[in-house]
């Protein structure tokens, strides 16, 4: 895993403002993912962040964490848009 683009769960909880365990429950439900090292400790993507923060504002105006794991499904992966937008702009 390349530094700087994996987050610790502890990591992600201080910079999304959400508990360790909110993000474990959050994984368990399928709304964000992470890998595990050879160590077996979780790893969490950056971008991971903004999903992060698009799951708490959509269960601060009422959406259903259901509602909402299917419109996180709905949308392409961020790497490939990057990549995407990458190409384009050159």
């Amino acid at each position: 895993m390349t530094a700087g683009v994996w987050l610790t769960p502890g990591q992600l909880s201080e910079r999304s403002g959400v508990a360790v365990s909110t993000l474990h429950y959050y994984e368990s439900r399928g709304l964000i993912d992470s890998r595990r090292t050879s160590g077996n400790q979780r790893r969490y993507r950056r971008d991971t962040l903004r999903r992060v923060a698009f799951i708490r504002i959509a269960q601060g105006v009422g959406v259903s964490l259901e509602d909402i794991k299917k419109a996180l499904d709905s949308l392409p992966d961020s790497r490939f848009l990057l990549r995407r937008i990458g190409r384009v702009c050159r």
